[in-house]
């Protein structure tokens, strides 16, 4: 039985190919993901333990909560500190660290490093181990800087060349004195990093006389640990951590790990939809061949096969298919995690240099998917295969499924879309995370379920097409009769293309639907012209903030200031803003009381108002964060939004409490409105900022609208996997399917029909089974689309309903494209056969 079925496999090479492509295509995803994510995992971790070269011990400053009404602070790390750290016995040396956001700018005026990866920091005296110099010298005084090797090479910089950086606000125009290396993770990503000598460093950043952190390096021959243990001994209890260099090298990986999974989990989870759809395709692939082979099946039979040894047979080819499959898979899976890392170098996406790693794990992975898939997908047909009697196979009286089995299949599939549906519309009327469980089981229930009525489904849906068709004459009529001869048939194959266009029509309709929903919510929560942040998300200095009110043309000015304070015994947050100013600033509809934010009377969210219990009228004690208490009174209480939230009070009663103010954003009013005149003079205020993002409406709205056309784009091409797989699959029955129907079509042939009719019928058969998978997957992407929107909806009050009805009639529009290009190979293979050997063939 063995070598029957090798030679078996070996006879069908063309009819097995579709289904090797499919396994393939999905085994390459998965691989390819393993190949991406170890590589990039291994790059980084690499980077980041080359990083701790010159640390054996780092000392961190530990956070101290406040007990009552104090608030807590972080302790500093000052030059008696470092001092401590030098002289015990392990060290050799010690440096102190100092960190902070810098903005480089190119030599267009543009940031670069994209915001979020522009840092700064300090060059530890003239020769600082941790950053070597490949030109010029150490900087000396606000007026050098050394910026990292990497940056210069982008930005076109040299030693000497003046450069314009931003920290906290200002900007600075020095010079550059030097280029250096290093293996920062946070370049290496794409970002930039400064470097000024320490004491322009500390008080450029805030932190005179302190640093972030403090490195210490021990002598020949000392164990970190004994450092470690040493400096614990030193150094002030419970106001400084020690961790080893070792220890931060492991929690850097496993933070690099975290980061990695769910890019990883991501593109397995396509890599899992692509094998899903291929499952289709490999099960009907076996079921046609083992159709096919029924009589040779009913001889092994006859002549003394047992059904088991029949059931091994096509199992054993599954896995030799599988196997093949695997093996292809896996190369073109390392030629894909390779392809993906250069394409992130083509986006401007900056990895660490590397080897691709492939492990054992995934290789193993590779092999055990392409079977596993494989032989799973062909368990079912071999199983059936061997259940037909010998006699009743010879006589071919086994082909028609009896009505019992189709009463059973419809009365599950019933069953189960039911389920489904039931299940999905119960967690519409959820909120947060507790409605996703139910709605993922529910959407699984209800695809399974349309996936077994499919058979049943396909006879009105493509009947309706009927008039169409006609109008094909003969092909036109044959193509229909086709279609529906066989549903099962028919249902397969469409159904791997139902499932890529149900996804991504549902995404299509989330995304769409939250992008305007985020507009929405814009719009109605800000009045103002213009909204004024940082780049990378930090606090913007207060100086910003006085001269946007200088500036020519504005009308009014709020800051949104953050403070952190201490009610009833627990940290809240306050938002300091101009309360002369904020309510024409912002548009936020009040529930209770009046929007007045006065010296002591301030205006709360809903939902704080109902954690403590207040009303329009409240009094509270409030305890700011230099320890001192002031009682304040609920003026109004307002309905929070995603953008605005939280206990709102005048920034000048905070002022007198506050050491080091900082602004999230700034809302700007102008006489004239947004436009391209007041934009440029608010920048030229800022004083051409880099760093300082002026955005209006349309700005913020277009932001938005390139987020989601990204996300959308990159998760369209990740499902293209599966709309591929779906066209092979189309491909491979069409092919089987006129190799099944030879003596038809030689039929066809010699009464008349010419080798174009032929082409057309064969064609026009997979366009109807195309647009029928394609109207299920787009009815079904809308219903989940809705549902996700409603599970949404429940916590985002702006969110409506859109439905992109040009996007769903191009996707319609490519259903049918994948249908006319499906057939090309299996029409041309049919309008070519011979007439009279296909009327003789059996």
């Amino acid at each position: 039985m063995f070598r029957t079925a090798l030679r078996t496999v070996l006879a069908h090479k063309a009819r097995l190919l579709m289904t090797v492509l499919a396994v393939m295509l999905g085994v390459a995803f998965v691989s390819g993901t393993l190949v991406f994510t170890n590589t990039v995992s291994g790059a980084l971790e690499n980077s980041s333990t080359k990083g701790f070269d010159h640390v054996d011990v780092a000392v961190r400053p530990v956070y101290q909560e406040g007990e009552g009404d104090r608030v807590g602070k972080l302790p500093e790390l000052t030059d008696a500190t470092l001092d401590t750290a030098l002289h015990v016995p392990g060290a050799a040396s010690a440096i102190g660290v100092v960190k902070g956001f810098t903005a480089i700018a190119d030599r267009h005026g543009e940031l670069i490093g994209g915001g979020f990866r522009s840092e700064g920091g300090n060059y530890w005296g003239d020769d600082d181990p941790r950053y070597p110099l490949v030109a010029g010298t150490a900087p000396h005084g606000k007026d050098q800087v050394l910026i990292d090797s990497r940056t210069a090479q982008r930005a076109g910089y040299r030693v000497g060349d003046t450069v314009r950086i931003s920290v906290d606000g200002p900007v600075l125009t020095p010079t550059i004195s030097g280029v250096f290396t290093t293996d920062d993770g946070n370049v290496t990503a794409g970002g930039s990093l400064a470097l000024f000598d320490t004491a322009t460093a500390q008080q450029l950043f805030g932190k005179p006389g302190t640093y972030d952190e403090i490195d210490v390096k021990a002598k020949p021959g000392t164990a970190q640990s004994v450092l470690k243990q040493q400096l614990d001994a030193a150094l002030p209890k419970g106001l400084t951590k020690t961790t080893t260099a070792d220890q931060l090298a492991s929690d850097q990986a496993r933070v690099i790990a975290d980061s990695m999974s769910s890019m990883k989990n991501g593109l397995l989870v396509f890599a899992g939809i692509a094998l899903f759809v291929g499952t289709f395709i490999i099960a009907n692939t076996f079921t046609m061949l083992v159709a096919q082979r029924t009589k040779e099946l009913a001889l092994l039979r006859a002549i003394g096969a047992s059904r088991r040894q029949v059931t091994r047979s096509v199992l054993i080819e599954a896995f030799v298919v599988g196997a093949v499959a695997a093996l292809v898979g896996l190369a073109a899976g390392i030629g894909i995690g390779a392809g993906m890392r250069a394409l992130l170098g083509s986006f401007g996406t900056t990895l660490p240099d590397g080897p691709l790693v492939v492990t054992p794990g995934t290789v193993a992975a590779a092999l055990a998917v392409g079977i596993l898939v494989t032989m799973l997908a062909a368990w079912l047909p071999a199983r059936r295969a061997a259940k037909i009697p010998p006699v009743a196979a010879m006589s071919s009286i086994h082909a028609t499924a009896t009505t019992k089995s189709l009463v059973l299949r419809n009365t599950l599939g019933a069953l189960l879309a039911a389920a489904g549906a039931g299940l999905v519309l119960v967690a519409t009327t959820m909120s947060g995370d507790s409605g996703q469980a139910p709605m993922g089981l529910g959407a699984v229930l209800l695809i399974t379920g349309v996936f077994v009525l499919t058979p049943l489904l396909s006879r009105p849906v493509i009947a309706a097409a009927a008039p169409v068709l006609r109008a094909f004459g003969v092909a036109g009529k044959l193509a229909r009769q086709n279609a529906v001869r066989n549903p099962r048939r028919t249902a397969a194959t469409a159904s791997a293309l139902m499932i890529g266009l149900t996804l991504i029509t549902g995404m299509t309709v989330v995304a769409n639907s939250m992008q305007l929903a985020v507009e929405k919510l814009a719009a109605a929560a800000i009045r103002a012209d213009y909204v004024v942040s940082m780049a990378n998300g930090n606090f913007l200095s207060p100086d910003v903030e006085r001269k946007l009110e200088s500036a020519e043309g504005v009308t009014a000015v709020s800051p949104m200031r953050n403070a952190i304070s201490r009610i009833d015994d627990e940290t809240e947050f306050l938002t300091g803003v101009d309360g002369a100013s904020f309510g024409e600033l912002t548009d936020l509809p009040v529930a209770d009381g009046t929007f007045t934010i006065d010296g002591t009377k301030v205006v709360v969210d809903r939902d704080t108002a109902e954690d403590h219990h207040w009303t329009a009228g409240s009094r509270f004690t409030v305890s700011y964060e230099d320890g001192r208490k002031q009682q304040l009174t609920v003026a109004g209480v307002y309905r929070p939004n995603e953008m605005m939230r939280g206990i709102l009070v005048d920034k000048d009663t905070l002022a007198p409490h506050q050491s080091d103010p900082a602004d999230m954003q700034i809302l700007v009013k102008t006489a004239d409105g947004p436009g391209d005149a007041v934009k440029a003079r608010l920048v030229q205020a800022t004083g051409s900022n880099p760093a300082i993002l002026i955005q209006d409406r349309q700005d913020i709205s277009d932001g938005i609208a390139r987020s989601v056309t990204l996300v959308l784009n990159m998760l369209y091409g990740l499902l293209a996997m599966a709309v591929i797989v779906a066209v092979l699959g189309v491909v491979n029955t069409l092919a089987m399917s006129v190799v099944e129907r030879a003596r038809e079509i030689g039929m066809l042939r010699a009464i008349g029909v010419d080798r174009a009719g032929v082409k057309r019928m064969v064609r026009l058969e997979s366009l109807v089974i195309s647009l029928f998978g394609g109207v299920l997957g787009i009815v079904l992407g809308m219903f989940f689309g809705w549902a996700a929107g409603a599970l949404v909806g429940n916590q985002l009050e702006t969110y409506e309903l859109v439905l992109p009805w040009g996007r769903m009639a191009v996707f319609l529009l490519l259903a049918g494209v994948v249908g006319v290009l499906a057939a090309l190979w299996p029409a041309r293979r049919a309008a070519r056969m011979d007439m009279l050997q296909a009327i003789t063939s059996e």
